[in-house]
């Protein structure tokens, strides 16, 4: 992309179904235009949706808010890009046999959510909500972009709640932030996630958040200090970092190997015995050094075997920086590398993949990606060490990338050329909520039994008697 072409954004999106039609931003990546194929997708929505709802009685727009407006883009997916998903044709013409097609609800742990705090007042960001608009403005992508005011209500964590507790089957989140100048200045500093962590649980009566804290070792004492704070004041859950995002003043990113600046890190968060370490890994922005490679990760894992490694992204490098016809063929830059150098140590066993984003992004763009990225995982980690996040608030309610996940499978040809495992109901369930569970000491059976007593359920109890009204928006923007 260049000054001379600048791509045109759109803040926010609402898809022509549940199912979005195009990536959208998380505000850690420039989101590609739509494909030719995802248009294609979006034309046999359109197209279908007009009949179905005239035969059930009721307008577009309406069927396309319901359970079969929902099948119906799987089906159309399926039609554009093969069989990739579980989907009968009953399921739009009749949504009301959704419900008894569906089954058991599983167990949901969503370890990447966001919200935007309503005080967030960094100089240069506001005018453009948050700060990857900023920067792509700065770097001249998008100068429309200087006009750009978002809407803050729309990212608050009241409207958090509705999008990712009553409008999606999500049962437990943690909430994360991007980065700021320092820790303490991020978008949601760690001062707020965990005192919207406590309230939310606290007015649920049971622990339905987890908060992130965050974590920038180039600060040398000054992390170290406030990390102590965090785990002492704040009583943070895990450790957020961005290797390829420093602070204030330092011209260039870090690695998780580097004995001098991260492992006096990794040493305090082992003290201080939160031993959650969730680095973002993937999706870099512009033309920068590649400090959000995964590669660090194993000997940092290998050095101290009792923290926990949560590769969020999964190394992802992004649609839109991929060339396709090697993708097609299980090439995945950075991941498909790194899934290499994890099988050449298989005794290694504290490194998860996360996926946040890069689910969202490659099962609508390119399911067949998306089915090598996932057997490539699975194959290198095992179906205990890949867990479920949604990067939600941003793609809006998680519950079209729940449903996604929940209908997608690994062709069997796939399965058999490159010994892929199949996608199982009991292995969905690990991924779901089981493995991250284990991961925070959740435990399983006593908050099965929990939830559905809290004042949150109660309240998505009456929301559904009512009549839900999701509004299948995304807040994050795409590029057209």
């Amino acid at each position: 992309m260049s000054k001379r072409n600048p791509i045109r954004i759109q803040q926010g999106y609402t898809p022509a179904s549940a199912v979005p039609t195009q990536v959208v931003s998380n505000e850690e990546f420039i989101p590609p235009a739509q494909t030719a194929k995802q248009a294609q997708v979006e034309w046999l929505i359109h197209r279908t949706s007009k009949q179905l709802s005239s035969t059930l009685g009721i307008n577009r727009r309406e069927f396309l808010k319901t359970t079969g407006g929902m099948a119906l883009g799987f089906l159309a997916m399926n039609q554009v890009f093969g069989q990739f998903f579980d989907v009968l044709d009953v399921e739009a013409a009749e949504p009301q046999a959704v419900q008894a097609l569906k089954g058991d609800i599983p167990f949901i742990f969503d370890v990447q959510t966001h919200y935007v705090s309503s005080s967030f007042n960094q100089p240069g960001w506001k005018e453009g909500l948050l700060g990857l608009r900023r920067r792509a403005r700065e770097m001249g992508l998008n100068p429309k972009l200087a006009g750009d005011t978002g809407t803050m209500a729309d990212l608050s964590w009241e409207n958090y709640i509705k999008e990712v507790f009553l409008d999606s089957d999500t049962s437990l989140g943690l909430i994360s932030t991007p980065p700021g100048p320092y820790p303490w200045e991020a978008v949601v500093p760690p001062k707020e996630m965990t005192h919207i962590r406590d309230e939310i649980n606290r007015l649920t009566t049971s622990q339905r958040m987890l908060a992130h804290g965050l974590v920038m070792p180039q600060l040398g004492k000054v992390d170290l200090d406030y990390m102590d704070q965090q785990a002492e004041t704040f009583k943070v859950d895990a450790w957020k970092c961005y290797t390829g995002s420093p602070p204030k003043g330092f011209e260039h990113g870090w690695w998780l190997s580097d004995e001098k600046i991260a492992y006096p890190m990794l040493e305090k968060a082992q003290t201080l015995g939160i031993t959650n370490i969730c680095a973002h890994k993937g999706l870099p922005l512009g033309p920068v050094a590649d400090y959000n490679h995964p590669r660090d990760i194993l000997k940092a894992a290998a050095d101290f075997p009792k923290l926990n490694f949560l590769v969020y992204h999964s190394g992802f490098v992004g649609t839109s920086r991929i060339n396709l016809d090697e993708a097609k063929l299980g090439e995945i830059p950075w991941t498909t590398e790194f899934c290499r150098l994890k099988k050449k140590q298989p005794k290694l066993n504290n490194v998860y993949m996360e996926l946040g984003s890069t689910f969202g992004q490659l099962v609508i763009t390119e399911p067949l990606m998306c089915a090598h990225l996932l057997g490539q995982i699975l194959s290198a980690f095992g179906d205990d060490h890949l867990i479920w996040g949604t990067d939600s608030i941003w793609y809006g309610t998680p519950q079209w990338q729940i449903e996604a996940f929940r209908r997608f499978q690994i062709p069997e040809e796939l399965q058999e050329k490159y010994r892929y495992p199949a996608l199982t109901k009991v292995l969905k369930a690990k991924v779901f909520g089981l493995n991250a569970a284990t991961l925070f000491n959740v435990d399983i059976e006593t908050k099965r039994k929990e939830l559905p007593k809290d004042y949150l359920s109660h309240i998505k109890m009456a929301y559904l008697e009512e009549g839900p009204s999701p509004s299948h928006h995304a807040y994050g923007w795409i590029s057209k």
